[in-house]
Protein backbone atom coordinates (compact mmCIF):
# COMPACT_ATOMS: atom_id res chain seq x y z
CA UNK A 1 0.00 0.00 0.00
CA UNK A 2 3.12 2.47 0.86
CA UNK A 3 4.81 1.15 -2.21
CA UNK A 4 1.09 2.02 -4.13
CA UNK A 5 1.50 5.42 -2.64
CA UNK A 6 4.94 6.27 -3.41
CA UNK A 7 4.82 5.32 -6.68
CA UNK A 8 0.99 7.40 -7.02
CA UNK A 9 3.21 10.47 -5.67
CA UNK A 10 6.09 10.30 -7.54
CA UNK A 11 4.19 10.14 -10.78
CA UNK A 12 1.56 13.08 -9.54
CA UNK A 13 5.61 15.03 -8.84
CA UNK A 14 6.43 13.81 -12.58
CA UNK A 15 3.12 15.51 -14.47
CA UNK A 16 3.24 19.09 -11.87
CA UNK A 17 6.74 19.27 -12.64
CA UNK A 18 6.22 18.85 -16.73
CA UNK A 19 3.15 20.83 -16.42
CA UNK A 20 5.52 23.59 -14.32
CA UNK A 21 7.88 23.59 -17.32
CA UNK A 22 5.76 23.91 -19.94
CA UNK A 23 4.12 26.89 -18.13
CA UNK A 24 7.27 28.50 -17.76
CA UNK A 25 8.96 27.93 -21.21
CA UNK A 26 10.12 30.61 -22.91
CA UNK A 27 8.03 32.04 -25.64
CA UNK A 28 10.19 33.78 -29.20
CA UNK A 29 9.06 37.22 -28.06
CA UNK A 30 10.60 37.05 -24.55
CA UNK A 31 13.23 35.53 -26.07
CA UNK A 32 13.50 38.18 -28.24
CA UNK A 33 13.31 40.44 -25.38
CA UNK A 34 15.94 38.76 -23.19
CA UNK A 35 18.47 38.34 -25.90
CA UNK A 36 18.15 42.07 -27.48
CA UNK A 37 18.67 40.10 -30.74
CA UNK A 38 15.47 39.12 -33.75
CA UNK A 39 17.02 36.51 -35.81
CA UNK A 40 15.14 36.06 -39.65
CA UNK A 41 15.67 33.41 -42.09
CA UNK A 42 15.99 34.51 -45.71
CA UNK A 43 16.36 33.23 -49.14
CA UNK A 44 20.07 33.40 -50.18
CA UNK A 45 19.69 35.11 -53.23
CA UNK A 46 15.94 36.17 -54.44
CA UNK A 47 16.11 39.87 -55.41
CA UNK A 48 14.26 42.21 -55.06
CA UNK A 49 13.26 40.21 -51.55
CA UNK A 50 16.80 39.31 -50.27
CA UNK A 51 20.02 39.66 -51.93
CA UNK A 52 23.82 40.64 -51.07
CA UNK A 53 23.78 44.24 -53.36
CA UNK A 54 26.96 45.47 -55.50
CA UNK A 55 28.56 47.18 -51.99
CA UNK A 56 28.25 43.25 -50.74
CA UNK A 57 25.60 44.33 -48.55
CA UNK A 58 22.48 42.12 -47.31
CA UNK A 59 19.28 44.43 -48.52
CA UNK A 60 15.88 44.12 -50.49
CA UNK A 61 11.89 44.47 -49.70
CA UNK A 62 11.96 41.53 -46.50
CA UNK A 63 15.39 42.69 -45.54
CA UNK A 64 14.42 46.24 -44.86
CA UNK A 65 10.94 45.66 -43.33
CA UNK A 66 13.13 43.14 -40.76
CA UNK A 67 15.39 45.63 -40.10
CA UNK A 68 12.62 48.51 -40.22
CA UNK A 69 10.98 46.51 -37.35
CA UNK A 70 13.60 45.70 -35.33
CA UNK A 71 14.72 49.44 -35.73
CA UNK A 72 11.30 50.22 -33.80
CA UNK A 73 11.61 47.40 -31.48
CA UNK A 74 14.74 48.13 -29.79
CA UNK A 75 16.65 44.92 -30.88
CA UNK A 76 19.46 43.89 -33.54
CA UNK A 77 18.50 41.92 -36.57
CA UNK A 78 20.42 38.81 -37.52
CA UNK A 79 19.88 37.18 -40.98
CA UNK A 80 20.57 33.71 -41.78
CA UNK A 81 21.01 32.90 -45.56
CA UNK A 82 19.46 29.72 -46.54
CA UNK A 83 18.19 27.94 -49.88
CA UNK A 84 14.16 28.27 -50.77
CA UNK A 85 14.04 24.09 -49.05
CA UNK A 86 15.99 25.22 -46.22
CA UNK A 87 13.47 28.10 -44.95
CA UNK A 88 11.24 26.23 -42.99
CA UNK A 89 13.53 23.55 -41.46
CA UNK A 90 15.47 26.55 -40.27
CA UNK A 91 12.05 28.05 -38.39
CA UNK A 92 10.99 24.53 -37.15
CA UNK A 93 14.36 23.39 -35.62
CA UNK A 94 14.12 26.82 -33.79
CA UNK A 95 17.75 28.38 -35.72
CA UNK A 96 15.05 31.55 -36.64
CA UNK A 97 12.72 33.73 -35.39
CA UNK A 98 11.01 33.91 -38.05
CA UNK A 99 10.94 33.81 -42.21
CA UNK A 100 10.85 36.99 -43.89
CA UNK A 101 10.54 36.11 -47.72
CA UNK A 102 8.30 36.00 -50.30
CA UNK A 103 6.16 32.56 -49.27
CA UNK A 104 3.32 31.26 -50.17
CA UNK A 105 0.59 30.32 -47.42
CA UNK A 106 -0.65 26.76 -48.91
CA UNK A 107 -2.56 24.64 -47.12
CA UNK A 108 0.78 22.16 -46.69
CA UNK A 109 2.98 24.67 -44.98
CA UNK A 110 0.39 26.01 -43.27
CA UNK A 111 0.65 22.49 -41.68
CA UNK A 112 4.06 23.17 -40.47
CA UNK A 113 4.05 27.08 -39.26
CA UNK A 114 1.92 29.93 -39.62
CA UNK A 115 1.84 32.69 -41.70
CA UNK A 116 1.33 36.49 -41.26
CA UNK A 117 -1.57 38.43 -43.24
CA UNK A 118 -0.69 39.32 -46.66
CA UNK A 119 2.25 41.46 -46.90
CA UNK A 120 2.20 42.04 -50.50
CA UNK A 121 0.71 39.86 -53.65
CA UNK A 122 2.85 38.31 -56.61
CA UNK A 123 1.68 37.74 -59.94
CA UNK A 124 2.79 34.33 -61.07
CA UNK A 125 3.96 34.55 -64.84
CA UNK A 126 6.11 32.25 -66.87
CA UNK A 127 9.00 33.02 -69.61
CA UNK A 128 11.23 31.87 -72.42
CA UNK A 129 14.07 32.47 -74.04
CA UNK A 130 14.62 35.16 -77.15
CA UNK A 131 13.63 33.37 -80.94
CA UNK A 132 11.12 30.70 -79.17
CA UNK A 133 7.55 29.77 -80.60
CA UNK A 134 5.92 30.88 -77.22
CA UNK A 135 3.56 33.80 -77.37
CA UNK A 136 1.43 32.62 -74.03
CA UNK A 137 1.71 30.71 -70.80
CA UNK A 138 -0.59 28.31 -71.72
CA UNK A 139 1.45 27.60 -74.98
CA UNK A 140 3.83 25.84 -73.02
CA UNK A 141 1.32 22.54 -71.57
CA UNK A 142 2.99 19.64 -73.77
CA UNK A 143 4.90 17.00 -73.23
CA UNK A 144 7.82 18.04 -75.15
CA UNK A 145 8.29 21.39 -72.73
CA UNK A 146 10.54 21.31 -69.61
CA UNK A 147 9.82 24.12 -67.17
CA UNK A 148 12.53 25.71 -64.73
CA UNK A 149 11.15 26.26 -61.11
CA UNK A 150 12.34 26.79 -57.69
CA UNK A 151 12.31 23.87 -55.64
CA UNK A 152 9.78 23.67 -53.24
CA UNK A 153 7.95 26.80 -54.05
CA UNK A 154 5.22 27.61 -55.24
CA UNK A 155 5.99 28.34 -58.68
CA UNK A 156 6.16 24.94 -58.79
CA UNK A 157 3.32 24.04 -57.82
CA UNK A 158 1.86 26.35 -60.36
CA UNK A 159 3.17 24.72 -62.63
CA UNK A 160 2.10 21.64 -61.91
CA UNK A 161 -1.53 22.55 -61.49
CA UNK A 162 -1.61 25.25 -64.82
CA UNK A 163 1.26 22.84 -67.08
CA UNK A 164 0.59 19.22 -65.98
CA UNK A 165 1.96 17.64 -69.16
CA UNK A 166 5.03 19.57 -69.42
CA UNK A 167 8.45 18.28 -67.87
CA UNK A 168 8.80 20.23 -64.24
CA UNK A 169 12.76 20.71 -63.35
CA UNK A 170 13.06 22.53 -59.95
CA UNK A 171 16.32 24.48 -58.97
CA UNK A 172 17.58 24.93 -55.48
CA UNK A 173 19.04 28.17 -56.03
CA UNK A 174 16.12 30.19 -56.68
CA UNK A 175 14.95 31.82 -59.81
CA UNK A 176 18.56 32.79 -60.56
CA UNK A 177 18.80 29.34 -61.71
CA UNK A 178 15.37 28.60 -63.68
CA UNK A 179 16.79 31.39 -65.45
CA UNK A 180 20.01 30.27 -66.15
CA UNK A 181 18.61 27.12 -67.23
CA UNK A 182 16.33 28.57 -69.60
CA UNK A 183 18.96 30.63 -71.45
CA UNK A 184 21.23 28.02 -71.46
CA UNK A 185 18.80 25.48 -73.03
CA UNK A 186 18.57 23.55 -70.15
CA UNK A 187 14.96 24.61 -70.16
CA UNK A 188 12.08 25.30 -72.79
CA UNK A 189 10.64 27.87 -69.74
CA UNK A 190 10.32 29.08 -66.49
CA UNK A 191 8.02 30.09 -64.05
CA UNK A 192 8.45 32.54 -61.63
CA UNK A 193 6.71 36.03 -60.04
CA UNK A 194 6.10 39.05 -62.42
CA UNK A 195 8.51 41.58 -59.82
CA UNK A 196 11.43 39.23 -59.98
CA UNK A 197 11.68 38.39 -63.74
CA UNK A 198 11.59 42.17 -64.10
CA UNK A 199 14.59 42.42 -62.16
CA UNK A 200 16.36 39.66 -64.34
CA UNK A 201 15.06 41.52 -67.91
CA UNK A 202 16.66 44.63 -67.11
CA UNK A 203 19.86 43.11 -66.73
CA UNK A 204 20.31 39.96 -68.92
CA UNK A 205 18.97 40.47 -72.56
CA UNK A 206 16.58 37.87 -74.66
CA UNK A 207 14.50 37.23 -71.79
CA UNK A 208 10.67 37.09 -73.19
CA UNK A 209 8.13 37.29 -70.25
CA UNK A 210 4.82 35.54 -71.74
CA UNK A 211 1.42 36.75 -72.14
CA UNK A 212 -1.32 36.09 -69.25
CA UNK A 213 -0.69 34.86 -65.67
CA UNK A 214 -0.57 31.57 -64.26
CA UNK A 215 -2.01 32.68 -60.75
CA UNK A 216 -1.39 35.66 -58.39
CA UNK A 217 -0.68 34.49 -54.75
CA UNK A 218 -0.70 36.58 -51.30
CA UNK A 219 3.03 36.70 -49.82
CA UNK A 220 3.95 36.91 -46.38
CA UNK A 221 5.88 35.89 -43.26
CA UNK A 222 5.87 32.97 -41.34
CA UNK A 223 6.71 31.73 -37.38
CA UNK A 224 6.30 28.83 -35.47
CA UNK A 225 2.90 27.69 -34.44
CA UNK A 226 3.95 28.42 -30.89
CA UNK A 227 4.94 32.12 -31.20
CA UNK A 228 1.51 33.54 -30.89
CA UNK A 229 2.77 36.64 -29.58
CA UNK A 230 5.47 37.10 -32.31
CA UNK A 231 2.94 36.28 -34.93
CA UNK A 232 0.23 39.13 -33.28
CA UNK A 233 3.48 41.57 -33.21
CA UNK A 234 4.46 41.34 -36.87
CA UNK A 235 0.26 41.98 -38.23
CA UNK A 236 0.15 44.67 -36.08
CA UNK A 237 3.32 46.06 -37.40
CA UNK A 238 2.50 45.56 -41.26
CA UNK A 239 -1.03 47.36 -40.12
CA UNK A 240 0.59 50.05 -38.63
CA UNK A 241 3.56 50.78 -41.61
CA UNK A 242 0.56 50.19 -44.20
CA UNK A 243 -0.91 53.08 -42.34
CA UNK A 244 1.53 55.70 -42.09
CA UNK A 245 2.43 54.66 -45.68
CA UNK A 246 6.09 53.60 -44.95
CA UNK A 247 4.60 49.50 -46.32
CA UNK A 248 3.44 50.86 -49.38
CA UNK A 249 6.82 52.97 -50.15
CA UNK A 250 8.80 50.08 -49.55
CA UNK A 251 6.21 47.96 -51.72
CA UNK A 252 6.71 50.75 -54.42
CA UNK A 253 10.31 50.81 -54.65
CA UNK A 254 11.05 46.90 -54.16
CA UNK A 255 8.16 45.15 -55.58
CA UNK A 256 6.05 47.55 -58.20
CA UNK A 257 9.32 48.75 -60.24
CA UNK A 258 12.77 48.18 -60.93
CA UNK A 259 14.30 51.02 -59.15
CA UNK A 260 16.36 49.85 -57.02
CA UNK A 261 18.42 48.53 -59.67
CA UNK A 262 20.40 51.80 -59.50
CA UNK A 263 21.10 52.07 -56.09
CA UNK A 264 22.12 47.86 -55.99
CA UNK A 265 22.93 46.49 -58.88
Amino acid sequence: MKLKSLIAGLIGGAVMAAAATVSLAETTMEKIVRTGEMTIAVQTQGPPVSFIDKNGERTGLAIELAQMMADDMGVKLVVQDYDWKGLIPALTSGKADFIAADMTPTAQRSMQIMFTEPVFFAETVAFTKEGSDYTKWQDLNSADVSLAATQASSYAAAARKFLPDAELKEFSGGTAQAVQAVMSGRATAGVTDKATLSGFQSSIEGIVLLDGELNKEPLGFAVRPDSVHLLNSLDNYMRLIRIDGRLDEKIAYWWNSTDWEADHK
